[in-house]
Formats: structure tokens, sequence, C-alpha cells
């Protein structure tokens, strides 16, 4: 008999809560939870598909380990001892840094993606650190940690109680968004115009987004950072700036006047290709507006004034009062987050406490470019060893790094490699063994990343819908062994991962003067923990210290384990609040409006006013029914529109003399790709998109469904050199491209 079972959909940033329908150990189908408290039923063609992602056939279900130069199923015991007689004596002979780690953005999709990786980061004290966020949004940390101290205060639109919404870059229509969490984020724009609200939507591409906003201003790809600065100097010139509120934890206000008095409307006009008056009228508007809030997202990120665009995304919401305010940008409260520290100065944020080795790329966040991997691992020099063995978890850099031909090379040269994942894609056939964890149905889910940039502070928990399949292992497990494996510690019970962190956290909490466990035996609070499982355990240790948790007994009220499962829809814990000065962690306890490393990236800025702009340049795009490169191997999330594309506008294409559908060759530093036009007037002339995911035509990769029309990668356009320099953030919009048409009759390759 069929029967139903509560989920949250791993599947983008917006955790919309699903119903499933079970036949079996099988998910047959899947609806919005119209009682979920968070997004009320809101479902799109990615959760409506989860039965399909869940059930993949090419999803590995069993360790594959390397013999003789070829992969073969093992077992989950063979496995491990391959890893830890393959990382150890890379890490025993060369050093912690000769092994790297490249985490994926699916690790934040998955409750075992945030409670492991930081465990095993810690052991191994390597500063061969990669993430996809240096692909993606390390500018908006980089900003967030020199303006409040924290790179993690990320504030977010209050989508539900703003009158102005001026949002740079982003597709929320097809991304779900970003950044943002916030189920149905369509029906909350719908729901801004018929309140009387204002959107304003910057983009170089019509995008669905575009064509519901009042205005659409077709910007000229990679000059955010110039429209943004100009908005500002006219807030300031028109003495429109008020801080409300605000101003007795803002500093450098007049220093910032001064720095940006060269970015007048006029000036950059002519880069940004837009009419002077039109930005004026813009900054009006949003100093006009009761309350407004500027959203920016990877358009804005991944171009080469990255942190600065993200920067100046938070001062207009500081110079205009709408920081921290209803209605305008506010700092979520996730029920998991650390007690709050006492207000007044904090440490401070650093960039660039290391370096890469070959290009000398600063760290930031503690992470080095993933754009940088290939020649740290192929690259000599004088300056310590190359990587030599990495760890990889969910990640797909072949794919969704810059010059993904030389990563490929790099990676099959590594001595040893392990991917936690469970398809045998184009990074992860590089690998000595492949540990697949289980199909999300199988598994626990609690958002913890994605509950700190929500709309609206609520907390949901999931436990698997479907019971784990014999010969399985819990994705959790293969996470907690491979961090024993990894750190000299193979062979012990894996349970002891999470004791350990449960003794070390309660052991600080119990020595902190404002934790409401001071002076208590760690002992006793731990005997109290409830859970079937280590990560349970940790999750309801988490909730009880929390800002909204029982404080094991000292708020009886609050948060606990038992409680949110005794609310399988999840608990509302209100509307976002005002939250500074507490969570400011500069050193001068207030908004450094002005920090050194931003005031020293300026110069940079008003060089690229004088810039000439390329004839053409490349932007990506992104589709409601795929997420990066994970489900083009679903046949039910893929065709129609959703397809790999170069958009260009007829105007280039009758310049170009290039046809629809016909192929294009695209021509960028690191490459060549040719892919079939699709001529539309939704890209602005001068621009031409290219999706971002798809090339999934290398030998040895098992997605069935995704080699029938592989598509091509984008990033093999890009050799890597382009990148944001404060951040170290990959430059993949924005960038100068060359188009020919394919001949009749001439075979064509990517």
């Amino acid at each position: 008999m069929p029967r139903t079972a509560l989920r949250i959909c791993p599947l983008c940033e917006a955790t919309c809560g699903l119903t499933l329908t079970v036949e079996g150990t099988r998910v047959t189908g899947a609806r919005g939870d119209r009682e979920d408290v968070f997004s009320k039923g809101f479902i799109c063609p990615k959760g409506a598909s989860f039965g399909a992602v869940d059930g993949d056939p090419d999803r590995l279900r069993v360790p594959l380990v390397r013999e003789d130069g070829a992969l073969r199923e093992a077992t989950w015991e063979e496995a491990f001892d391959a890893v830890a007689a393959g990382l150890r004596p890379v890490v025993e002979r060369y050093g912690p840094h000769a092994l790297g780690v490249v985490l994926g953005n699916p690790n934040v999709h998955t409750m075992a993606g945030a409670l492991y990786p930081p465990v095993l980061l810690a052991a191994l004290r390597t500063r061969s650190l990669f993430t996809a966020s240096t692909v993606d949004q390390m500018p908006k940390h980089v900003s967030s940690g020199l303006l409040f101290g924290d790179a993690n205060a990320i504030p977010v639109p209050d989508l539900d109680r703003t009158d102005h919404l001026l949002l740079i870059g982003a597709n929320p229509l097809d991304s779900n968004g970003s950044l943002c969490t916030a189920p149905d984020f369509p029906g909350r724009l719908k729901a801004l115009r018929a309140r009387g609200g204002r959107l304003t939507v910057v983009d170089p591409r019509r995008t669905r987004t575009a064509k519901l906003a009042d205005r659409h201003l077709a910007i000229r790809p990679g000059t955010d950072a110039l429209l943004l600065a100009a908005l500002a100097t006219v807030l300031f010139e028109e003495e429109l700036t008020d801080l409300g509120a605000l101003a007795p934890h803002v500093q450098d206000v007049g220093e910032l006047r001064s720095a940006l008095a060269d970015f007048t409307p006029e000036a950059v006009a002519a880069a940004c290709d837009l009419d002077a008056d039109l930005i004026r009228t813009l900054a009006r508007e949003l100093a006009a507006a009761p309350a407004a809030a500027v959203y920016a997202r990877i358009g804005s990120c991944t171009v080469p004034h990255g942190t600065l665009a993200s920067w100046l995304v938070d001062v207009l919401n500081v110079l205009t009062g709408n920081l921290d305010r209803p209605g305008g940008a506010l700092f979520p409260q996730a029920a998991t987050e650390r007690s709050p520290r006492p207000v007044g100065p904090g440490h401070g944020f650093a960039l660039g406490r290391w370096h890469s080795r070959v290009r000398h790329l600063p760290e930031a966040k503690g992470e080095l470019p993933l754009s940088a991997l290939a020649e740290e691992i192929d690259t000599a020099t004088d300056e310590g060893e190359p990587v030599r063995a990495l760890v990889v978890v969910a990640a797909n850099p072949v794919l969704s790094a810059p010059d993904g031909d030389r990563l490929d090379k790099a990676l099959h040269s590594l001595d040893f490699m392990v991917s936690v994942d469970p398809y045998l894609n184009e990074t992860s056939r590089h690998a000595d063994v492949v540990l697949p964890p289980p199909p999300p149905s199988q598994s626990p889910h609690h958002d913890f990343a994605f509950n700190a940039l929500a709309v609206r502070n609520q907390v949901r928990y999931s436990r698997p819908a479907v019971p784990l399949e014999v010969g399985r292992m819990a994705e959790t497990e293969i996470l907690a062994r491979l961090v024993l494996a990894a750190t000299g510690m193979h062979g012990a019970d894996p349970a002891a991962v999470d004791a350990m962190v449960v003794d070390q956290a309660l052991g600080k909490a119990v020595q902190e003067p404002r934790s409401p466990v001071h002076g208590r035996d760690p002992g006793e609070l731990a005997a109290q923990l409830t859970g079937e499982s280590g990560p349970e355990r940790r999750l309801d240790l988490m909730l009880r210290l929390g800002p909204y948790g029982d404080g094991f007994g000292a708020r009886p009220d609050g948060l606990t384990l038992a409680r949110l499962l005794d609310h399988p829809h999840g608990i509302d814990l209100g509307p976002l609040r005002p939250r500074l000065p507490q969570l400011l962690k500069t050193v001068s306890g207030k908004v450094e409006l002005l920090p050194g490393p931003i005031a020293g990236d300026l110069p940079r800025l008003r060089e690229a006013l004088r810039e000439r702009p390329a004839a053409l340049v490349l932007v990506g795009r992104r589709h409601l029914r795929s997420n990066n490169s994970w489900m083009h191997n679903v046949p039910a999330l893929t065709g129609g529109s959703n397809r790999c594309t170069l958009q260009l506008n007829p105007r280039d294409a009758a310049r170009l003399g290039i046809a629809d559908g016909r192929p294009v060759r695209v021509k960028g530093a690191g490459g060549e790709v040719t892919a079939p036009a699709e001529v539309t007037d939704a890209v602005r002339p001068g621009v031409v998109s290219l999706p971002h995911g798809w090339g999934h035509d290398r030998p040895g990769v098992r997605l069935s469904h995704a080699g029938t029309d592989p598509g091509v990668n984008v990033n093999q356009l890009l050799d890597g050199s382009l990148l944001d320099p404060l951040s170290g953030n990959a430059v993949l919009n924005g960038v100068p491209v060359e188009l020919a048409p394919v001949p009749e009759g001439l075979t064509t390759s990517a």
C-alpha cells in the first residue's frame, strides 16, 4: 500500500517542504506540503521530480576501488582500507598541505555535508582547500567579512515587507533564489507588485524575472559595481542619505563620500551603457521608498569587480537606512546559530593569511581559488609541495572550474584521489576510490546553511522517508569514516567522531559566561541529548544551545530535537528582526563602511571607466529545471527550453552570418566549444549566453541520459587567469569571446 512521508527538498536553495508518495522503498510521487510553515505547498519542477532524481538507475550503489587501472565494485571495508592506505602516506611524507580538499555545492544541501567536512578540515590542518564558493559567492562572503567582521553575516532582502526591490544579476524565477532562501520567490515578487511595490531588475538578459519587473535595465555585463557606485554618489550629491537608527553603528561615511565622488552617473553611463538620468531616477526612487532593499547575486559576483559590487549593495542599504530594518535587508537568525557574543569590538576579518604556491593568490575565508586547483597539482615550485592527493566531496570541478581540460589531466596525475559522489561523473571518474552516498529519501535533512539565509526564521527537520537500503551506508557514516581514515584513526568506531564533537562543544559551552549552561557538568548535559544517531544528537545539542533553544532546561519552552520532531511541518520562529549591533565582529565594533582592502581596490574600478568594451562578451544562465551539473541525467528535467544553446541577439547574428539552430564555434582564452545558435532578443546586443554545468561527453562517465545530449562545457572557454583579486572568485561573466559560424557540411566537435 502506498504511504506518504514528509521531506525537505534538497535540490535547490528554496528548501521547500514536500509530501512524498512511497511505495515499498520507492518514491513514486512528490507534491508540495501545504502545511509546511515556510513553503506552504509551493513546489517547482525539480521538487516534483524528486522521485526520478532519487531513483536514478545510474546512481552508484556500492563503492568503487581502482585496481590495475580500472574501477571495480568493492565492499565498504575494502574501500576505506584503500582510502587510509592512499591518503596517510601522502600526508606523512609530504605534509598536510599536499592533501587537498574540494567541496562542492551539494554539501550545503545535505545534513552530512554540513556536519563532517568542518571536522575533517580541522583535523587535517591543510591549507589546500578549494570549494564551489570561489566560482560563485565568495565576493559576498568577503564584503560581509570586511563590513561586519563576519564572512557569514549576509543580509537578505525582507521580501514580504519591502516596498522597493532593486535586483541585480539574479534570476530567482529560474534559480528559486540564491543567498536568499525563499520558497515561492516568484510568488513573493508578484505579491510585492500587487501591494504597490516596485521591482527593478538589472541584467543583460531579459530573463523571466526581468519580464516580471516594473523596469528592466539591460546593463553591459561586468559593470554592476560602476552602476552601484553611481547610485551611492547620487545619494551623497543630492543629500538623500538617511542612516536612521543605523547611524551610531556606522563609521567612515564621510570617507566613503570622497572615495566614490568620481563615479557620477555621467561618468559611468557609457561603460554601463545606461542613461545617466535613468541612474539618477533609480537612486531617487530607492531613497524615497518607505522601505527598500538592494539584492544582487551571481551575475554581480562572477565578474572582475565582484567584491566591490557585493560591498556596494550593502553600502546602498546602509545609506538609505534600509540595512537591518523591516522591509529592507536583515540578518536571519537560524535555530542552530551559536549563542550571541557580547556587543563590542571583535577580531575582524582578515584576508590573505596564506597564499597559493604558484600564483601567490591570497586565501579568503580559509579557501584558495578553485581556478588555481589544476596548477597547484601540476606545477612544481620552490615553495612547498604540490597537491598530490585529493579528497573530493560532492564536487565536479572538471565542469564547474575554468579550463576543465587542464584540470582533467591534472587529476589523472595525482598520487591518490577519493570522491564522495553518487555518480561516476567527469571528476569522480579519476578517483582511486568512489564512496557513493544513498539517495536523499534515505537520508535525514536539516538546512544549516540555508536557514541562516532565510527570509523568515523557522526550523524544520526530516528523518529518512525510506529505510537505508541493505548494502548502502549512510552519508553521515561515510563522512565520519572518511575523517578517521584521513587522519590516521582508520578502524575506530565512526560514532567516536560525533562523540568527540559533542564533548568539545559542551566543554566550551560550560566555560562561556553568557552560555545558559555555564558552570554545569558536560557529562550530565551529554546524557540529556536525544536522537537515534550521532548526527541527531549533534542537532539536538545545537538546537538546545541556539538562540531559541531550551538551554538544557534554562528555558523550558525552548527548542529541542524532541519538540521539533513533534512538529513535522516545522516551527515558525517569526519574521526577521533587527540584530545590529550585536552581530558585528569588526575591530571597531561598527559597520566599517570603507575597509582598507576595499579602498585599495577602488583605483581598479576607476580604470574600468576608461576601458573599451569588447565586441562580444559571454554570460551564463540558469534554468528552473537545472542546478549546476547535478540533474542532466534525469529525463524529466532536460529537454524543452533546458538546452545547451548559445543565445545571441539577432543584430549580432546578422552581422556574423549566424543562423538560428546552426552550430557556432565559440572561442575564448581557454579554448573553443561548438554549440547550436539560439537567436533571440532576450539578450542585449554584444552579449552571448551559454548555460553552466554541461559537457557530459568525456569517456568513463556513467551518466547514460546526460550523455545522449551532453552539451558543451562553457568553462572550457576560460583559462582561469581572470579572478576578482580580493576574493579569488573566478570571472565567469562578461569575458570576451569570438564567434564563427560552422560552414554547412563541416563536422563539428566541442
